[in-house]
């Protein structure tokens, strides 16, 4: 089987992609290696030229100026459809039996091609309009552009593949989806990982963790939107009750001037490089619980790192997120405007248990093991896609 692999950037040159800071872009690049390990052959179509044109420039900033609006040339039909036409051209060259695009449909959204294409993506942008921060701010026709790009990419799938079952709602709400042509298969983790690590090890790994202080570890770049505040809180909260506890906060800078003692700043850690995959596999392993109260997502990936280590998380019953985080299995969802003591309460009932909280860690481990690995997911995707030729 040969699948072409649409993305716009160089799927196989992590340095073209591990510096932006939006977008599934180390996913892709760990769905490709999933395919190939599955013995499927992959024809990278990317990355392609982004042509944006005198038209879109002054469209841009026409909004930007005039109206202070999001004007985004991405979603407009001249880039859509020469993105079509770029790879139209290289699929002439290749012998492909699927077409693929897994960063977005825009790309996809006006190709013609003989062969079936599949869209894999964490949820349809409609959905995303005024819930994601870059898209509470764009003007009507930005609007249109992306709703017309996604219903004609939708509407030439054969098949589309999405990380939770929220997502799959969204597609069948936003553009009248036949539900026969949705799968949904979680993520598997963005972090590489010994083949065949075992239960013992991890029960190692969690038997290492002292119940005093409790360590917390936060990972997210856009501090607010993650809800690196509530983290604080939460840690602060638990330290004022005379709970010992420690809040490691990775990928920014938070705003926080004096700096509290029980919080300990990383910053960005380069996970496609080896020394920042093993500090991120070791800060996370060493850490009890993964917080993150995120207040706008998908499905954020590293809850599916954390339960990899054997480590729980706590974070919000929004979006895809319940299709990963399952009640006191491999973490606990609160609600989006759950109290800082109802964090508290939970992590000091599962502390003081202790065999309680390793059970708890474990059977996170085993989510990961069982359902929320990248083996999983490829066989998975295989299957499908033999299913559809």
């Amino acid at each position: 089987m040969k699948i072409a692999y649409v993305t716009t950037y160089d799927t196989k040159n992590s340095a073209s992609w591990s510096k932006h800071k939006r977008g599934n872009y180390g996913s892709n690049s760990y769905i490709a290696k999933t395919l190939e390990n599955q013995g499927i052959t992959l024809d990278y179509v990317g990355p392609l030229e982004k042509k944006y044109g005198w038209l879109t420039k002054s469209k841009w900033l026409f909004y930007r100026y005039l109206f202070k609006k999001d004007y985004y040339s991405w979603a407009s039909l001249i880039v859509c459809k020469e993105y079509a036409r770029q790879i139209s051209q290289k699929l002439s060259k290749l012998n492909s039996d699927i077409v693929l695009a897994v960063e977005g449909a825009n790309p996809i959204a006006y190709l013609e091609c003989k062969q079936p294409i599949v869209l894999w993506v964490d949820t349809v942008v409609a959905e995303l309009i005024d819930f994601y921060p870059y898209l509470k701010n764009i003007p009507q026709e930005t609007r249109r552009n992306i709703y017309n790009y996604e219903k004609a990419a939708i509407d030439k799938c054969k098949l589309l593949i999405f990380t939770s079952d929220w997502a799959a709602e969204n597609a069948v709400k936003h553009y009248k989806v036949n539900e026969s042509k949705i799968h949904v298969i979680p993520r598997g983790a963005n972090i590489e990982l010994q083949p065949g690590r075992t239960v013992e090890e991890i029960e190692n790994i969690v038997k290492s963790r002292k119940e005093k202080p409790c360590k917390l570890i936060f990972s997210g770049i856009d501090w607010h939107r993650k809800g690196g505040d509530i983290a604080v809180a939460v840690v602060k909260q638990l330290n004022e009750m005379g709970f010992n506890a420690e809040l490691t906060i990775i990928g920014c800078q938070p705003p926080i001037k004096p700096l509290p003692d029980f919080i300990n700043i990383v910053g960005y850690i380069d996970k496609s490089k080896p020394e920042g995959e093993s500090k991120m596999r070791q800060l996370v392993a060493d850490s009890h619980f993964m917080i993150l109260p995120t207040r706008e997502d998908c499905a954020p990936n590293v809850l599916i790192e954390a339960n990899a280590f054997g480590v729980p998380c706590l974070t919000k019953d929004i979006a895809g997120i319940p299709t990963v985080i399952k009640e006191d299995i491999n973490g606990k969802t609160f609600a989006l405007d759950a109290e800082i003591q109802e964090y508290c309460d939970y992590i000091i009932s599962r502390i003081s248990d202790y065999p309680r909280y390793q059970k708890l860690a474990m059977s996170s481990f085993k989510e990961y093991q069982q359902r929320l690995n990248w083996d999983v997911v490829g066989k998975t995707a295989k299957q499908i896609f033999m299913d559809l030729l």
